[in-house]
Protein backbone atom coordinates (compact mmCIF):
# COMPACT_ATOMS: atom_id res chain seq x y z
CA UNK A 1 0.00 0.00 0.00
CA UNK A 2 1.28 3.47 -1.04
CA UNK A 3 2.27 5.95 1.98
CA UNK A 4 -0.71 7.82 0.84
CA UNK A 5 -3.33 4.97 1.47
CA UNK A 6 -1.90 4.57 4.74
CA UNK A 7 -4.21 5.33 7.71
CA UNK A 8 -6.88 6.60 5.61
CA UNK A 9 -9.18 3.61 5.91
CA UNK A 10 -11.22 3.47 9.15
CA UNK A 11 -10.44 0.79 10.36
CA UNK A 12 -12.77 -2.24 12.42
CA UNK A 13 -11.34 -0.68 15.55
CA UNK A 14 -11.73 2.97 15.43
CA UNK A 15 -15.03 2.20 14.01
CA UNK A 16 -15.93 0.36 17.34
CA UNK A 17 -14.40 3.61 18.97
CA UNK A 18 -16.75 5.79 17.31
CA UNK A 19 -19.49 4.13 17.68
CA UNK A 20 -18.82 2.65 21.23
CA UNK A 21 -20.72 -0.52 19.86
CA UNK A 22 -19.35 -3.76 19.06
CA UNK A 23 -19.90 -3.30 15.33
CA UNK A 24 -18.57 -5.67 12.62
CA UNK A 25 -17.85 -8.27 14.97
CA UNK A 26 -17.41 -12.04 13.53
CA UNK A 27 -17.67 -14.83 15.73
CA UNK A 28 -14.11 -16.73 16.29
CA UNK A 29 -13.74 -19.91 15.25
CA UNK A 30 -11.21 -21.73 17.27
CA UNK A 31 -9.99 -23.31 14.30
CA UNK A 32 -8.73 -20.60 12.86
CA UNK A 33 -6.29 -19.41 15.01
CA UNK A 34 -4.99 -23.01 14.83
CA UNK A 35 -5.04 -22.22 11.45
CA UNK A 36 -2.81 -18.96 11.24
CA UNK A 37 -0.21 -21.12 13.39
CA UNK A 38 -0.24 -23.81 11.21
CA UNK A 39 0.55 -21.76 8.18
CA UNK A 40 3.00 -19.85 9.97
CA UNK A 41 4.91 -22.79 10.61
CA UNK A 42 4.05 -24.26 7.10
CA UNK A 43 5.69 -20.94 5.98
CA UNK A 44 8.50 -21.16 8.11
CA UNK A 45 9.45 -24.91 7.69
CA UNK A 46 9.67 -24.27 3.05
CA UNK A 47 12.56 -21.11 4.90
CA UNK A 48 15.80 -21.64 5.82
CA UNK A 49 14.32 -21.77 9.26
CA UNK A 50 13.06 -25.36 8.51
CA UNK A 51 15.13 -27.11 10.47
CA UNK A 52 15.08 -24.89 13.60
CA UNK A 53 11.52 -25.03 13.56
CA UNK A 54 10.90 -28.55 13.12
CA UNK A 55 13.70 -29.27 16.32
CA UNK A 56 11.81 -26.09 18.29
CA UNK A 57 8.09 -27.42 17.70
CA UNK A 58 9.11 -31.67 18.22
CA UNK A 59 10.72 -30.53 21.33
CA UNK A 60 7.55 -28.34 22.91
CA UNK A 61 4.97 -31.42 21.54
CA UNK A 62 7.28 -34.28 23.42
CA UNK A 63 8.27 -32.42 26.36
CA UNK A 64 4.67 -31.13 26.95
CA UNK A 65 3.17 -34.50 26.60
CA UNK A 66 5.68 -36.05 28.67
CA UNK A 67 5.06 -33.46 31.32
CA UNK A 68 1.30 -34.50 30.92
CA UNK A 69 2.01 -38.23 31.17
CA UNK A 70 3.95 -37.79 34.60
CA UNK A 71 1.62 -35.46 35.44
CA UNK A 72 -1.90 -37.81 35.10
CA UNK A 73 0.44 -40.81 36.69
CA UNK A 74 1.12 -39.03 40.21
CA UNK A 75 -2.23 -36.85 40.63
CA UNK A 76 -4.84 -39.13 38.57
CA UNK A 77 -3.82 -42.68 39.85
CA UNK A 78 -7.28 -44.18 38.91
CA UNK A 79 -7.75 -43.42 35.05
CA UNK A 80 -6.63 -46.32 33.51
CA UNK A 81 -6.81 -44.99 29.38
CA UNK A 82 -4.14 -44.30 28.12
CA UNK A 83 -2.42 -40.81 28.74
CA UNK A 84 -2.44 -39.59 25.07
CA UNK A 85 -5.90 -40.68 24.35
CA UNK A 86 -6.62 -38.64 27.31
CA UNK A 87 -4.74 -35.87 25.91
CA UNK A 88 -6.59 -35.93 23.33
CA UNK A 89 -10.57 -35.92 25.06
CA UNK A 90 -9.22 -32.88 26.98
CA UNK A 91 -7.86 -30.91 23.90
CA UNK A 92 -11.66 -31.78 22.29
CA UNK A 93 -13.49 -31.01 25.00
CA UNK A 94 -11.29 -27.99 25.83
CA UNK A 95 -11.68 -26.96 21.99
CA UNK A 96 -15.48 -27.27 22.19
CA UNK A 97 -16.21 -25.61 25.66
CA UNK A 98 -13.68 -22.59 24.43
CA UNK A 99 -16.01 -22.59 21.10
CA UNK A 100 -19.29 -22.25 23.30
CA UNK A 101 -17.93 -19.39 25.19
CA UNK A 102 -16.97 -17.65 21.93
CA UNK A 103 -20.82 -18.26 20.71
CA UNK A 104 -22.18 -16.74 23.93
CA UNK A 105 -19.84 -13.89 23.78
CA UNK A 106 -20.54 -12.65 20.02
CA UNK A 107 -24.68 -13.55 20.71
CA UNK A 108 -24.27 -11.23 23.78
CA UNK A 109 -22.05 -8.57 21.20
CA UNK A 110 -25.03 -9.07 18.82
CA UNK A 111 -27.92 -8.46 21.12
CA UNK A 112 -26.45 -4.95 22.26
CA UNK A 113 -25.55 -4.11 18.69
CA UNK A 114 -29.26 -4.87 17.48
CA UNK A 115 -30.53 -2.81 20.55
CA UNK A 116 -28.54 0.31 20.02
CA UNK A 117 -28.65 -0.29 16.12
CA UNK A 118 -30.43 3.32 14.81
CA UNK A 119 -31.27 3.83 11.21
CA UNK A 120 -28.65 6.61 10.85
CA UNK A 121 -26.03 4.08 12.06
CA UNK A 122 -26.98 1.50 9.82
CA UNK A 123 -27.01 4.27 6.96
CA UNK A 124 -23.62 5.64 8.18
CA UNK A 125 -22.04 2.06 8.63
CA UNK A 126 -23.04 0.89 4.98
CA UNK A 127 -21.35 4.36 3.86
CA UNK A 128 -18.52 3.71 6.20
CA UNK A 129 -18.10 0.29 3.97
CA UNK A 130 -18.37 1.99 0.71
CA UNK A 131 -15.51 4.13 1.54
CA UNK A 132 -13.30 1.08 2.69
CA UNK A 133 -13.96 -0.30 -0.40
CA UNK A 134 -12.76 2.70 -2.24
CA UNK A 135 -9.67 2.85 -0.29
CA UNK A 136 -8.97 -1.33 -1.70
CA UNK A 137 -9.90 -0.55 -4.85
CA UNK A 138 -6.58 2.09 -5.08
CA UNK A 139 -4.60 -0.21 -3.46
CA UNK A 140 -5.42 -2.80 -5.80
CA UNK A 141 -5.51 -0.30 -8.78
CA UNK A 142 -1.45 0.33 -7.27
CA UNK A 143 -0.92 -3.17 -7.14
CA UNK A 144 -1.77 -3.70 -11.15
CA UNK A 145 0.07 -0.90 -11.86
CA UNK A 146 3.25 -1.62 -9.71
CA UNK A 147 2.99 -5.36 -11.78
CA UNK A 148 3.62 -3.44 -14.83
CA UNK A 149 0.90 -2.03 -16.32
CA UNK A 150 1.32 1.95 -16.46
CA UNK A 151 -1.90 1.88 -18.75
CA UNK A 152 -4.31 1.75 -15.24
CA UNK A 153 -2.55 4.60 -13.76
CA UNK A 154 -4.95 6.83 -11.74
CA UNK A 155 -4.52 10.43 -13.20
CA UNK A 156 -4.92 13.82 -10.83
CA UNK A 157 -4.51 10.99 -8.22
CA UNK A 158 -3.67 13.94 -5.25
CA UNK A 159 -7.13 15.15 -6.41
CA UNK A 160 -8.68 11.58 -5.47
CA UNK A 161 -6.57 11.36 -2.36
CA UNK A 162 -7.67 14.84 -0.94
CA UNK A 163 -11.34 13.81 -1.44
CA UNK A 164 -11.07 11.18 0.25
CA UNK A 165 -9.28 12.67 3.63
CA UNK A 166 -12.50 15.09 3.26
CA UNK A 167 -15.15 11.93 3.10
CA UNK A 168 -13.38 10.29 6.15
CA UNK A 169 -13.51 13.64 8.03
CA UNK A 170 -17.01 14.07 7.26
CA UNK A 171 -17.48 10.23 7.88
CA UNK A 172 -15.84 10.16 11.12
CA UNK A 173 -17.91 14.00 12.37
CA UNK A 174 -20.97 12.14 11.40
CA UNK A 175 -20.33 8.57 13.82
CA UNK A 176 -19.05 10.97 16.39
CA UNK A 177 -22.43 13.09 16.23
CA UNK A 178 -24.83 10.06 15.79
CA UNK A 179 -22.88 8.56 18.96
CA UNK A 180 -23.54 11.34 21.06
CA UNK A 181 -27.46 11.55 20.13
CA UNK A 182 -27.93 8.07 19.99
CA UNK A 183 -26.40 7.76 23.85
CA UNK A 184 -27.80 11.02 24.99
CA UNK A 185 -31.84 11.27 23.48
CA UNK A 186 -32.77 14.22 25.23
CA UNK A 187 -29.09 16.14 24.63
CA UNK A 188 -29.23 19.17 22.96
CA UNK A 189 -26.21 19.74 20.43
CA UNK A 190 -23.91 22.50 21.42
CA UNK A 191 -21.21 21.69 19.84
CA UNK A 192 -22.06 22.73 15.77
CA UNK A 193 -18.79 22.62 14.82
CA UNK A 194 -19.92 18.52 14.76
CA UNK A 195 -21.85 19.52 11.70
CA UNK A 196 -19.61 21.31 9.70
CA UNK A 197 -18.68 19.73 6.54
CA UNK A 198 -16.47 19.96 3.45
CA UNK A 199 -19.46 19.17 0.89
CA UNK A 200 -18.44 22.95 -0.84
CA UNK A 201 -15.11 22.09 -1.51
CA UNK A 202 -15.65 18.14 -2.60
CA UNK A 203 -17.70 19.74 -4.87
CA UNK A 204 -15.87 21.93 -6.44
CA UNK A 205 -13.31 19.52 -6.69
CA UNK A 206 -15.67 17.22 -8.88
CA UNK A 207 -14.79 16.48 -12.29
CA UNK A 208 -17.17 16.41 -14.91
CA UNK A 209 -15.23 13.28 -16.75
CA UNK A 210 -17.37 10.74 -15.44
CA UNK A 211 -16.23 8.12 -17.42
CA UNK A 212 -12.50 8.36 -16.24
CA UNK A 213 -11.35 6.32 -13.50
CA UNK A 214 -10.03 9.44 -11.26
CA UNK A 215 -13.46 10.92 -11.87
CA UNK A 216 -15.37 7.44 -10.91
CA UNK A 217 -13.43 7.69 -7.52
CA UNK A 218 -13.95 11.20 -6.87
CA UNK A 219 -17.55 11.03 -7.72
CA UNK A 220 -17.97 8.03 -5.08
CA UNK A 221 -16.10 10.24 -2.51
CA UNK A 222 -18.58 12.51 -3.20
CA UNK A 223 -21.67 10.76 -3.56
CA UNK A 224 -20.71 9.31 0.11
CA UNK A 225 -19.95 12.54 1.09
CA UNK A 226 -23.72 13.85 -0.07
CA UNK A 227 -25.58 10.71 1.96
CA UNK A 228 -23.46 11.50 5.08
CA UNK A 229 -24.46 15.36 4.67
CA UNK A 230 -28.09 14.48 4.17
CA UNK A 231 -28.15 12.04 7.56
CA UNK A 232 -26.73 14.60 9.19
CA UNK A 233 -29.54 16.81 8.39
CA UNK A 234 -31.78 14.52 9.47
CA UNK A 235 -30.13 14.41 12.45
CA UNK A 236 -29.89 18.16 13.13
CA UNK A 237 -33.75 18.09 12.65
CA UNK A 238 -34.35 15.64 14.78
CA UNK A 239 -32.24 17.02 17.61
CA UNK A 240 -34.39 20.63 16.67
CA UNK A 241 -37.42 18.94 17.06
CA UNK A 242 -37.30 17.07 20.63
Amino acid sequence: MRNDLHGLDISHTELQNLTNLPVKQQLIIITQPLRTIAKSITDKLRGSEGATVVFISSSIFVFGYLLFDILIKLFVTWITIPSWLLLIILCSWGGCVTQIVFYLLWRRKIKILNHNMTNSLEILLNDVDRYNAVIKAIDINDQIEAAGNPGVVIREREKVIAALKLTRNDLIRALKTERILRENQNFILRNTELFTNNLATLTAMQVTEEATEHGRLLNEALQIALDVQLEMKRLQNLTSHS
